[in-house]
C-alpha cells in the first residue's frame, strides 16, 4: 500500500509495551499490577484470550485491578497490556532536537551551584555553531596576578632595576600560583599571552644637601618583539621640595601590555634620578617600590 508522509524507520523506531500475566482460580477478583494506570481505557485486559470491556468488566484503584466477576481457573489465562505505558526507544534524527523541545525547567529545575565552580567543572558553549564543552579554568578572566618588590634601597639611577627583586611573600600577601611572571636581571617575561595591566609604584626619599628641589622619573619600558628593542611606553615624573631634613614621596605609572608572544614581549622598570640625592626605597618586609602584573583577558 502506498504511504504518504515521512518514511517509517523500521530499524530504529519501535516501542516496547509493559504487560503482566495472572492465573485465575474462579474466586479471586482483585489482582495487583506493577504500575497504576490512569483509567480503564489505558489498559487492555484479556481473559482466556477474550478482550474484556473496559467500561463494565473491570475497575481500577491505583495498582489494583478488580474484575466484576471472578475469572475462571487457568494458568496465566489473564494478561494485561498497558497501552498508555509505552516505553519509547526512538532515537531522534540528528539536528531535530532544538530549543522548542525544552522548557526552562531543563536548567531552573535543577539544584543551583551555591559556590564558585571548581577549575575542572565543565560548561557547554557554542563554538561557531558547534556545541563543545569547556573547563571553568579556561573561562576565568584573571589567571595571572603577580607582584615583585625591591628589597634594598639604592641611590641614583637604575636603568633598569636589575637586582634585589623578590616576589611578595609577607603575611596576608599572595599571588596566583602556577602561572607566574619570571624575572631575569630585571627583565620580566609573561607566563601566557593576553592583555596585562602592569603598574610600577616607586617610593623615593631625598636628603637635603643644599638643593631646594630634587626630581626624577619612574618609567616602564616594553620590548614588543618587533626587533626595535625596549622602548619607553609610560612614566611618572616625581619632584620633591624641602627646606631641611628628609622628604619622601610615592609615585606610580601604569600601562596595558599586549602580550602576543611569551618569548618576545618583555618589560623592565627604570628609575632616572636627576639629582644624586634621590634614594629609591626598598624593603624585604613591606611594599615600597614594587611592580604589579594582572592578566585581564585574551590578546
Amino acid at each position: 500500500m502506498a504511504y504518504v508522509g515521512t518514511p517509517i524507520d523500521t530499524q530504529n523506531q519501535f516501542q516496547s509495551l509493559v504487560g503482566k500475566r495472572f492465573s485465575g482460580d474462579a474466586s479471586t477478583t482483585a489482582f495487583t499490577l506493577d504500575v497504576a494506570p490512569t483509567s480503564t481505557l489505558d489498559i487492555e485486559v484479556f481473559v482466556e484470550n477474550v478482550r474484556q470491556d473496559p467500561n463494565s468488566a473491570y475497575s481500577l484503584s491505583g495498582t489494583t485491578l478488580t474484575f466484576a466477576a471472578a475469572p475462571p481457573s487457568g494458568t496465566n489465562n489473564i494478561y494485561v497490556v498497558h497501552q498508555a505505558k509505552a516505553v519509547g526507544t526512538i532515537s531522534p534524527a540528528a539536528g531535530t532536537v532544538n530549543a522548542d523541545s525544552f522548557d526552562n525547567t531543563v536548567i531552573s529545575g535543577h539544584t543551583a551551584l551555591a559556590t564558585k565552580p571548581d577549575a575542572t567543572d565543565e560548561f557547554l558553549v557554542s563554538d561557531a555553531g558547534t556545541i563543545k564543552r569547556i573547563d571553568y579554568s579556561l573561562l576565568s578572566q584573571v589567571s595571572v596576578a603577580d607582584q615583585f618588590r625591591l628589597t634594598t634601597s639604592f641611590t641614583d639611577n637604575a636603568e633598569p632595576i636589575a637586582s634585589n627583586l623578590e616576589r611578595v611573600d609577607g603575611d596576608g600577601q599572595g599571588t596566583i600560583t602556577g602561572s607566574q611572571m619570571s624575572n631575569s636581571s630585571g627583565v620580566f617575561s609573561f607566563p601566557s599571552t593576553g592583555i596585562y595591566y602592569v603598574n610600577f609604584n616607586v617610593m623615593v626619599a631625598v636628603v637635603n644637601t643644599g638643593h631646594a628641589e630634587s626630581d626624577g622619573n619612574a618609567q616602564i619600558y616594553i620590548d614588543s618583539g618587533d626587533g626595535s628593542g625596549f622602548n619607553l611606553r609610560t612614566g611618572s615624573k616625581f619632584s620633591l621640595h624641602y627646606n631641611n631634613g628628609i622628604r619622601e614621596g610615592s609615585f606610580h605609572c601604569s600601562t596595558l601590555v599586549d602580550v602576543t608572544s611569551t618569548s618576545d614581549v618583555k618589560v623592565r622598570f627604570h628609575i632616572n634620578a636627576v639629582t644624586s640625592e634621590v634614594t629609591t626605597r626598598g624593603n624585604t618586609n613591606t611594599n615600597q617600590t614594587y611592580m604589579t602584573f594582572i592578566r585581564l583577558g585574551d590578546t
